[in-house]
């Protein structure tokens, strides 16, 4: 079937686009594809990017993970060292090295030689350490050390002297210093050597460890 345009040419002329508009659409167009291929470029460009930095950050801190792991491991046994070590050391002050203490008792003893300072000898050394504890004859005692003391000379001057010595020596650190000696004559027996003694007690308070410098 054939079709024929029966309107006037003015009608026809007025219904076609005109070419500057179809330019200008044209234009538009351009832009807008231009624009949405930029959009589209940024998007997935930055998405890209981002996930490349977060796999990158990922991997790092996978690495990383075991290290600060094992850190806090060490601060934990450093710690439980620190601790270990206070305890310790809180448990050495609070005692007394009682083999040294009488090893300087024997050298002391020692030291008076064969009766030229004095003669002395010590039965029955008991020593006791102790929670210190508040006493109404005198100060805060942590324990005792005692004997039972002999000196092989009928001078008790001799036994003053023995004192003397052990205010002296290092011995008596951690100690309070001892009372005046006392003693007593013990009865004259010719047949022993030496013959006549006095007697006496060693009686040694002990200072509480937080005060022994």
């Amino acid at each position: 079937m054939i079709l024929i345009n029966l309107l006037p040419e003015e009608y026809v002329k007025a219904r076609r686009t005109p070419l500057q508009a179809m330019a200008v659409i044209g234009g538009m167009v351009a832009v807008n594809t231009a624009l949405l291929a930029w959009l589209a470029t940024m998007t997935f460009g930055t998405k890209a990017r981002i996930e490349s930095d977060l796999e990158l950050l990922e991997s790092d801190m996978a690495s990383l993970t075991p290290q600060v792991e094992y850190n806090d491991e060490l601060d934990k046994e450093n710690k439980q060292f620190k601790s270990r070590e206070a305890t310790l050391d809180a448990i050495t002050k609070g005692r007394v090295n009682w083999t040294e203490k009488v090893d300087q008792l024997v050298d002391i003893v020692n030291f008076g030689g064969d009766g030229e300072k004095y003669l002395i000898w010590l039965n029955d050394l008991t020593v006791v350490q102790s929670v210190p504890k508040a006493s109404k004859s005198g100060p805060q005692s942590g324990g005792t050390f005692r004997a039972t003391g002999y000196s092989g000379s009928p001078n008790f001057g001799l036994v003053a002297n023995f004192f003397e010595d052990l205010t002296e020596d290092e011995f008596i650190d951690g100690f309070y210093a001892p009372s005046p000696p006392q003693g007593r004559r013990e009865d004259k027996d010719e047949g022993l050597i030496p013959s006549e003694i006095f007697s006496f007690t060693l009686d040694l308070q002990l200072q509480p460890r937080e005060e022994t410098k």
